[in-house]
């Protein structure tokens, strides 16, 4: 007989927090947490041979399931590179699990 072999994905993670990227959305923060980051990039610009991030949303939500995804939203803010985006994520998060 076969054995179950359960395989836990690990997530690559920022300052301690997982950090998940689907296209240009990025989610920063743990889901069973009060609150997560949403990143949207909108606007990319070409170095050399490369796309990179020149405008960020990011949106602090509420990880309530009972909430639309409009009344989860209770911060945000755009930042034009992803390192600014990411830090200000981190002090968001730190600050929510603080109080």
């Amino acid at each position: 007989m076969a054995e179950n072999i359960t395989k836990t994905q690990e997530f690559f993670t920022y300052k301690g927090m997982p950090l998940v990227r689907n296209k240009d959305t990025i989610y920063y923060g743990n889901m069973y947490d009060e609150y997560v980051i949403m990143m949207q990039i909108t606007e990319k610009t070409k170095v050399g041979n490369l796309d990179v991030a020149s405008k960020i949303k990011i949106y602090k939500m509420a990880t309530d399931e009972k909430l639309n995804p409009i009344e989860a939203i209770v911060k945000s803010s755009e930042k034009t590179s992803l390192y600014e985006a990411l830090d200000i994520a981190y002090i968001w998060l730190t600050r929510a699990s603080a109080e």
